[in-house]
């Protein structure tokens, strides 16, 4: 018998489950393809009246950051006393391998959490992390070992702002790029991933709570940024601002914070306190709006999903109760609108919605343009959730003010 079909079988069949494992790993904010989708296909349609089944559960710090798996391994960055600690978990039984931390002193203005609200990144054997106070480290995957640090908001001339630092890392090809908001046209800034050596600095945009995303649109390849003044498309090459489309409350005490939407070559841009969302089509070196509204989809901080078409998300204030809708990518019309359902996150799976609600209660229900209806419910946290969840290979990981939740979603 010729042992080289055989062989040659048995390495391409585990080239495919490699490969089916990547794509159900959660290595980023909104997940490997930074728009909230997950692409696992394991999911659970439904779950117990008594609620999914939780596998573990740890006490953790303070922060808003969200948890990132891959290869296995979960990474938590969070605020333990003075100390900014980044841990290394066994994604399926929460023992810890490693951990991280460095001393800050960072103090919110407002009495709120005090921990990181940016989300780490997982990119080819490494993990970056970006501190409230502007501290972007890079460190080894396996070990936790420091590769190198930059004290962005020291180097750039970065004022506060209103609640830190929280944009989360985008890794794009060899570089590490952030919306830094720093003096000396140093807004939007890339390092190399390898060194943390600046590569270019761009613009002068004051620093968002949103987060950058990377598309390739008619051949061309894009870097978006919602910045506090509006979108900024740049060249990941050199830098080079390919255009920009403000989009800004016209009150101070405003922020933009959910992240872009790409679907083609459009652009979905969204942020509340009377500003109102936007739909861009990208022509080249130039944008135009195809539709603006506030009384669309006006998101306060959670990033929509989109699905065949249609744009699910929380519209307004979270403060004062936003509403579940549905709405139609093309021309913005509202399908469906739930009252008072006040705030969370969405993730698409499949065809299904997972909502986690701010109260810490989970939703599965049909993404469907003829209703919301949630077919199974259960709370898995006590409030307050903020963070975004991450969903690897059919387990839900969610944090709150001091507990990371590992639940069993699996069919």
């Amino acid at each position: 018998m010729n042992p080289k079909p055989l062989t040659f079988l048995l390495l391409a069949c585990m080239t495919l489950q490699a490969r089916h494992a990547r794509a159900q790993d959660w290595p980023q904010f909104l997940g490997p393809t930074r728009n909230g989708v997950y692409a696992g296909g394991d999911v659970a349609s439904s779950f117990p009246k008594s609620g999914p089944l939780v596998v573990w559960k740890k006490t953790v710090g303070q922060g808003f950051s969200s948890p990132v798996v891959a290869e296995g391994k979960l990474i938590l960055f969070h605020r333990l006393a003075n100390k900014e600690t980044v841990e290394c978990l066994e994604a399926d039984s929460g023992k810890s391998v490693w951990s991280f931390d460095y001393s800050t002193s960072y103090r919110d203005d407002f009495g709120f959490d005090e921990g990181p609200r940016s989300t780490p990144v997982i990119a080819s054997g490494r993990v970056y992390t970006f501190g409230a106070e502007g501290a972007l480290h890079c460190l080894e995957l396996a070990t936790g070992k420091k590769l190198w640090s930059v004290d962005t908001h020291d180097r750039f001339r970065v004022r506060k702002g209103f609640f830190g630092a929280a944009c989360s890392p985008l890794v794009e090809g060899d570089l590490v790029v952030l919306n830094i908001g720093g003096e000396l046209r140093s807004g939007l800034v890339a390092f190399n991933k390898d060194t943390g050596q600046v590569a270019w600095t761009a613009g002068d945009d004051e620093a968002s709570y949103s987060s950058p995303v990377a598309a390739t649109i008619r051949g061309a390849r894009f870097l978006f940024f919602f910045t506090r003044g509006g979108l900024v498309a740049a060249d990941p090459a050199n830098g080079k601002i390919r255009f920009q489309f403000p989009w800004r409350a016209r009150m101070q005490a405003s922020v933009n914070a959910a992240a872009p939407l790409v679907i083609g070559d459009r652009v979905f841009i969204s942020a509340s306190y009377q500003t109102g969302a936007a739909l861009l089509e990208v022509l080249g070196d130039g944008v135009r709006k195809l539709w603006s509204s506030d009384d669309v989809l006006s998101s306060h901080y959670a990033t929509s999903v989109v699905h065949k078409g249609f744009l699910y998300g929380f519209h307004g204030r979270q403060e004062h109760g936003p509403s579940l809708r549905c709405a139609d990518l093309e021309n913005g019309k509202v399908i469906w609108n739930v009252d008072q359902f006040r705030a969370g996150t969405i993730t698409l799976a499949g065809d299904q919605l997972i909502v986690l609600k701010e109260d810490g209660e989970l939703i599965l229900a049909p993404a469907s343009v003829k209703e919301f209806r949630a077919v199974a419910r259960g709370k898995i946290l006590p409030g307050t959730v903020r963070a975004y969840p991450a969903l690897a290979r059919g387990f839900l990981y969610a944090r709150n003010e001091g507990t990371l939740a590992c639940v069993n979603l699996k069919r």
